[in-house]
């Protein structure tokens, strides 16, 4: 990955930080893109003091016209871009029948959108050069029903088809699109769904009442362990994997 250049969305996120501290560990110089413009500098200058290259680039991935001004910018200041995460996401909770239409249709701009917006202008500019590969973070959840999720679920299953659409359409032009499915992860969207101390403790032992099973492994994950998987996706190692989706929730959804 030595000197390839990688964007990522959603890289002031847990996941998302995790995504750009290890694909520059691996040498990748790497455009780091949110809507939270301070905490990106910051992780921006981390970066550079642990001898990574990471520069920030503040964008909204539910504007086409700012995803496409961007990747523009992108291409011309710092060069092709070679990789592209779609790590941006949010989650809001509730009953189904009781969602508003402001909850649902936030959950879907950033969640399904942004991943087509993203998606289509690094993709646009990557078919002419004839390489490229894509991965987008979606859930576990896209294919294991949750209470109170249906929002979030719902649009990651939505993200989910359209990566592997995507990556079957742009395969002969030597684009690859793969899809990392985590669970359960220490991050601020999970802890943001507990109630108290011992939400922790049901997210692993499973919560009966929700049709939850916990997770068999036995502990959360780490936002590390997801980003391992996103660069292995990514590099070279995984140049036959297209249109897979690899699922890191320490088998929470029993491997469904």
């Amino acid at each position: 990955m030595e000197g390839r250049i990688a964007l990522v969305t959603g890289a002031a996120g847990g996941i998302g930080e995790a995504v750009v501290r290890a694909l520059a560990a691996h040498g990748a110089r790497v455009v780091a893109v949110d809507r939270n413009a301070e905490r990106l500098r910051e992780i921006a200058k981390s970066v550079g003091e642990d001898g990574g290259r990471a520069e920030a680039f503040v964008a909204d991935v539910t504007s086409s016209a700012d995803v496409e001004a961007l990747v523009e910018d992108v291409e011309t200041t710092v060069g092709p871009i070679d990789y592209l995460v779609n790590g941006a996401g949010v989650l809001r909770m509730g009953e189904a029948r009781k969602l508003t239409d402001e909850e649902w249709a936030v959950t879907f701009a950033v969640n399904t959108s942004g991943v087509f917006f993203t998606s289509r202008a690094v993709v646009n500019r990557m078919v002419p050069r004839r390489r490229g590969a894509i991965v987008t973070i979606a859930s576990n959840a896209a294919g294991t029903a949750r209470t109170e999720m249906s929002a979030y679920a719902a649009s990651k299953a939505a993200a989910t088809m359209f990566t592997k659409c995507l990556g079957l359409e742009v395969a002969k032009h030597g684009i690859r699109a793969n899809l990392v499915a985590p669970g359960s992860t220490d991050t601020p969207m999970l802890s943001s769904m507990w109630q108290d101390e011992s939400s922790a403790r049901a997210s692993i032992e499973g919560v009966p009442d929700a049709y939850r099973v916990g997770i068999p492994l036995g502990r959360l994950a780490r936002p590390e362990d997801v980003a391992e998987a996103v660069v292995f996706l990514l590099s070279d190692k995984a140049a036959h994997i297209t249109m897979h989706d690899l699922t890191v929730d320490g088998g929470a959804a029993l491997g469904v």
